[in-house]
């Protein structure tokens, strides 16, 4: 699979009608934005359409796309794949999907570098965070770790889908739960609610197995 960047006109370019990845339209802006003020943008994985000639199929950067058409550009920096459907649903399962986790203490170094030279206020318009939250991130404390502690890392977003009769068992479960005094959020709340339950599970278990 060759992997050098090639230039493709826009017009030849269209999204894959089966990619779940969205953006909001805030982030989008903000994409606008970086890539009109920086000019570099991360190439768009494409491959050959299976049935248009002379077209390509965006398997990942379609928000990159429309950026750049949002700016006006004409071309396209790309990465060319030659994969069948099956290689491509599994691509658009993962491209948009895998990645790591923030380091805090890094995240906040890069941020109070950031500041010395951009006010929050601009910076919100640039970076994935609210000004709220990088406000709140500008707060924080430096972490005092020591060599076996791993960094403190940013909260991972968890989605379940359940019906109306499951939603309000759960809300009624996590309305009972104790989140103690360091949940001070609602959504910290829920979430020390959630994992008090789920340890309370896993005990509950562990019991049974040894009975």
């Amino acid at each position: 699979m060759k992997s050098k960047i090639r230039e493709i006109a826009l017009d030849k370019l269209i999204p894959h009608p089966d990619n779940a990845n969205r953006m909001s339209r805030a982030a989008l802006a903000k994409l606008v934005r970086n890539i009109e003020r920086t000019g570099c943008y991360e190439p768009l994985v494409v491959r050959p359409h299976p049935e248009q000639r002379g077209i390509f199929q965006i398997i990942n950067g379609r928000h990159r796309c429309h950026a750049l058409r949002t700016l006006g550009r004409k071309t396209a920096d790309v990465v060319v794949w030659d994969v069948d459907d099956q290689q491509t649903d599994v691509l658009l399962m993962t491209l948009n999907r895998l990645g790591g986790r923030d380091a805090l203490s890094k995240k906040l170094d890069l941020l109070r570098r950031l500041r010395l030279r951009q006010s929050t206020h601009d910076l919100a318009k640039l970076l994935p965070q609210t000004r709220g939250q990088l406000e709140r991130l500008s707060a924080s404390k430096p972490q005092s770790l020591s060599l076996k502690q791993e960094p403190q890392e940013f909260a991972i977003p968890m989605v379940f889908f359940v019906n109306k009769a499951q939603q309000e068992t759960i809300e009624q479960v996590l309305a009972t739960v104790d989140a103690g005094p360091a949940a001070t959020t609602r959504a910290a709340r829920r979430a020390a609610a959630l994992s008090t339950i789920a340890d309370r599970f896993l005990d509950h278990t562990t019991r049974e197995a040894n009975e």
